[in-house]
């Protein structure tokens, strides 16, 4: 196969959710269909209209010591877990070059948030209005730019064919793995280290999309709060976490006997050009996006069984999407057996395509989809077979394939496909 066009697949998964600190956990409460949504517990929560939210199962200071946590946002912490835990489960010891499978020259790194250090920029803001000017950290500079988890994931591994930082808010995850299979494809590294994290989970964020009335308000039952597709959805869940995936030229996973979960066939990008907030209604640039997959890849339709939905529990959102699927699939879009992971995890934002990635990458391998769950009264435009309540199994035969789809405020639409091998 020509150099410039090379076949991806993925070697590794790592991730810390709210369901688990890390991917087997974390898969585990997926299948089980469990809710990391719970009510806020801090001091400034009860102010709040907004109370609930679905942080990490293990907090990161538990698994990065202390003095090196101090030194890095929430945000970068979660990527470095996610990061640690892919980059050994590709099978790789030590950095890029002390490992002789891994040349550092051949090497990227991408990972994506859509927000970045925003707990360290309003924490330290609130040490320099209250303590002043020199107990401000030296460190938060480094801390709060956008591109400190990627930068920090480069660092961990020794990657020296490119850093990268998209930035399409809740798109971005999947943004970075798909920027990390162009990566590949085009012969400019080997093997890239891809995913998302985010960590906003703070007073000012919750307070914000709470105001826009875009966050769920049902303070009484955390758990049932998240609930795509059904009737009585009112807004999404804040979740927090970051989910990693490394990809491999095939080449060079054979080279070295690596274990493949999947082929990361490609990705489809569009724009929605309609509003910094809402959703195109009818799905367009979420069309677009799809048939731009379809264009770019040797992806057949009929091969597609599974479809990790971004499906957040709007209103609006969660039936563009599926009206996109049904203009550009038509009947085919029977036989997808769509799964709305958020209603576990929560919306981890930039962080969502990184984790729902891991999810639908281990869809494929295992042949199974997670169920949706909290949808008591399903909307009747939702013209797809929704996996509700219980996990449900992929055919154990053939080549399948799945979608993770994911879009952003300013109408960033991003679509992956995974393929067994």
């Amino acid at each position: 196969m020509s150099p410039t066009n090379r076949t991806v697949v993925v070697t590794g998964i790592g991730a810390t959710t709210p369901l688990g600190g890390d991917a087997a956990s974390t898969w585990e409460g997926l299948i089980a269909g469990r809710s990391g949504v719970k009510l806020l517990e801090q001091d400034w929560a009860a102010d709040q209209a907004v109370r609930i939210a679905a942080p990490v199962a293990v907090e990161p200071t538990e698994v990065i010591p202390r003095p090196q946590a101090r030194k890095l946002d929430r945000s970068a912490q979660f990527a470095l877990i996610a990061a640690q835990e892919a980059w050994k489960d590709a099978g790789f010891e030590g950095r890029a070059g002390e490992d002789p499978a891994a040349d550092p020259d051949r090497l990227g790194a991408v990972i994506a948030s859509g927000i970045g250090g925003v707990t360290t920029l309003l924490d330290q803001y609130d040490v320099l209005k209250e303590k002043g000017v020199r107990r401000v950290s030296p460190h938060t500079v480094p801390m709060l730019m956008p591109n400190s988890p990627s930068a920090n994931v480069g660092l961990l591994v020794g990657a020296r064919a490119g850093v990268h930082t998209p930035v399409s808010a809740c798109a971005s995850g999947a943004e970075a793995i798909g920027y990390a299979i162009e990566m590949i494809r085009t012969g400019r590294a080997d093997v890239v280290v891809a995913g998302g994290t985010e960590a906003a989970i703070h007073p000012l964020p919750i307070a914000a999309f709470g105001n826009m009335m875009a966050m769920s308000k049902n303070n009484e039952n955390p758990q049932a709060a998240s609930r795509p597709y059904d009737v009585d959805r009112d807004g999404f869940v804040m979740g927090e976490g970051a989910g990693v995936v490394v990809l491999e030229s095939a080449e060079h996973a054979a080279k070295r006997g690596a274990r493949v979960y999947a082929e990361a066939v490609g990705q489809g990008i569009s724009a929605d050009a309609h509003d910094i907030v809402q959703p195109e209604p009818e799905g367009r640039g979420i069309s677009h996006a799809l048939q731009n997959l379809l264009d770019n890849t040797d992806l057949d339709p009929a091969e597609i069984v599974h479809v990790n939905a971004h499906a957040t529990s709007t209103p609006a959102g969660d039936i563009a999407e599926l009206k996109a699927l049904r203009k550009v699939f038509g009947d085919e879009a029977d036989h997808f057996a769509v799964s709305a992971t958020k209603s576990m995890t929560g919306h981890l934002l930039g962080g969502a395509g990184g984790v729902e990635s891991v999810a639908t990458v281990l869809a494929l391998y295992h042949r199974v989809a997670p169920p949706t769950i909290n949808v008591e009264n399903l909307d009747p435009e939702a013209n797809v077979d929704i996996v509700r309540g219980e996990a449900r199994k992929l055919p154990v035969e053939g080549r399948i394939a799945a979608l993770n789809d994911s879009f952003g405020f300013g109408g960033h639409n991003v679509v992956l496909a995974f393929r067994t091998v």
